[in-house]
């Protein structure tokens, strides 16, 4: 066979790869998406407010509120399962700030930074101000009998 026709095989290859790979995501994200609950949020772990790291390290991705944990999808990844996840008396909303910098161009248009506490130490979470609505709401709404106006263990 000759030379061209290899080269032109390998990228018939890859270009059913890559298709396979687009089908995979869209498949995935309507399986997330088809019980309700899932919005767009991005996420930057362990923040420590360096001015200089404002537009790095956030991950766009999918939310979706699972009984009382809230469960972080990476956008670009065919892995079923969440790659964090949140209880929901693990979070507490301690400020939100609009976007600067380089931050406007690596979040989705539109949304709102909210600084949460964790267990784990400090997270930003990117989403829309309609989401970030839902989202305090479901912070608020604990299941009877939890005393969310207690200081946190």
């Amino acid at each position: 066979m000759a030379p061209w026709q290899w080269l032109l095989d390998a990228a018939g290859v890859v270009l059913l790869l890559v298709l396979l790979y687009g089908l995979c995501l869209v498949v995935r994200r309507r399986v997330l998406s088809r019980n309700g609950g899932t919005f767009e949020l991005s996420v930057r772990i362990g923040v420590r407010g360096d001015p200089a790291q404002a537009g790095r390290g956030w991950v766009l991705g999918l939310g979706r509120y699972h009984g009382d944990h809230l469960e972080w999808f990476r956008i670009f990844s065919p892995y079923p399962r969440p790659r964090r996840r949140w209880a929901r008396t693990d979070l507490q909303i301690i400020g939100q700030r609009e976007p600067e910098g380089s931050e406007a161009f690596a979040l989705y248009g539109g949304h709102v930074i909210v600084v949460c506490e964790t267990p784990a130490g400090p997270a930003e979470l990117a989403m829309s101000s309609s989401a970030l609505t839902g989202f305090s709401s479901w912070l608020e709404a604990a299941p009877p009998g939890t005393d969310w106006d207690q200081p946190r263990r």
